[in-house]
């Protein structure tokens, strides 16, 4: 006779602007048991469970953590503190859900992917968008090769507002392009330094305006343009290849992915003498547009699900703690970067055995750095 598995019982830490949404999900889930949100406003955690829930409210992580019925955390608490809560979570025992980024730097992030497996336990990035179904195709379509070899990637990701005093606009909104990247990219491709650009004409203390440019290891560039101060909202990913090139555009109701099978191929210069050669260095190429059928579902239900099944079957997810250094690695670059002028900056090589390649010693400026919460 066949028994299923015991559901893992899950504390939400953080009962503000995202922690409600992981509430409901985790709620929602197969496999997943609410059983405490934690916040030290005890009376914002109640309103968001509402009159009639079962699940416990604690203003105290350590009452949470010391309950044997809690085995997992899903933190949403400002990005300063991932570092201590996860910390502590993954100390007490408890796997770990995490909101982008990681940590407020590299180092403690790397100390976080240690102790998660010193301790065997699931460190989990909520890289909201990876789990998307368009960006789940993208990453399908550049590792199976059917967009031929990588080329050039393009993010646009800008609206107007969001404009706060502990916050700047690379570490706010660059994360979901980077874990995007970082899910997509081929296990040969590396990114490999950074140049970026900023500026902050509002006079907020912090850019709210920046381009990034990344070289990645088989020299095609990747580009991420944040920008608060946008009246138009875009959320668009270009990925270019020398066979076909995708475009994602988030905020298409009815089209919010198509591939295009045209391009530039470079011309038979066989048989032509040198004029010729030089007026058809290339030739255009004009195929067929097509719009794939893509599920329509929450991209946070795919991230508990994948929580879920990462501890039940004791394996890596998808957005690891390994990922979210890497991500890590290159914020840390371009923040570098814009403290320097745009200077061309390398990113630490992440070695999934836990060692580092040596880069840069110059330390990055805390107060450049935003809160961190999630904002999509």
């Amino acid at each position: 006779m066949e028994t299923s598995s015991p559901a893992i019982g899950i504390a939400v830490i953080g009962a503000g602007y995202w922690g409600p949404n992981l509430v409901r999900n985790a709620q929602q889930t197969p496999g997943l048991r609410l059983e405490y949100l934690c916040d030290l406003d005890v009376d914002r955690a109640k309103k968001v469970l509402g009159d009639y829930s079962t699940v416990r409210v604690s203003g105290s992580l350590d009452e949470v953590l010391a309950d044997p019925a809690v085995s997992a955390v899903a933190i949403a608490t400002p990005a300063a503190t991932h570092y201590g809560v996860a910390l502590k979570a993954l100390e007490a025992g408890k796997h770990v859900l995490v909101e982008k980024p990681l940590a407020p730097t590299y180092e403690e992030g790397r100390l976080l992917v240690e102790a998660a497996e010193r301790h065997q336990r699931v460190l989990m990035l909520d890289h909201t968008y990876v789990y998307t179904p368009p960006v789940r195709h993208i990453r399908e379509l550049v590792r199976g090769g059917e967009l031929g070899d990588l080329q050039y990637l393009d993010s646009v990701r800008i609206n107007l507002g969001l404009v706060q005093p502990d916050v700047d606009v690379l570490w706010d909104l660059a994360p979901h392009d980077l874990s995007i990247f970082d899910a997509i990219l081929p296990d040969d491709v590396q990114p490999v330094s950074v140049a970026a650009h900023g500026s902050d004409p509002v006079g907020a203390g912090h850019a709210c305006v920046a381009h990034l440019t990344i070289r990645l290891s088989n020299d095609a560039l990747a580009h991420v343009h944040v920008n608060w101060l946008s009246p138009t909202k875009i959320r668009t990913v270009v990925v270019g290849g020398s066979s076909r090139t995708v475009v994602w555009d988030d905020l298409n109701p009815v089209q919010k992915l198509s591939v295009h099978d045209r391009g530039v191929d470079r011309a038979d210069p066989t048989g032509l003498d040198a004029d010729a050669r030089g007026r058809t260095a290339v030739s255009y190429r004009t195929g067929d547009t097509v719009a794939p059928a893509l599920p329509n579902h929450e991209a946070l239900r795919s991230v508990m699900v994948e929580f879920a099944a990462a501890i039940g079957e004791d394996r890596a997810p998808l957005t690891d703690g390994w990922s979210g250094l890497r991500v890590l690695a290159m914020l840390e670059a371009a923040s570098i970067s814009l403290q320097k002028d745009g200077m061309s900056v390398p990113i630490r090589q992440v070695d999934v055995t836990g060692m580092k390649a040596a880069t840069t010693e110059i330390a990055t400026d805390a107060s450049r750095r935003g809160r961190g919460e999630v904002t999509v």
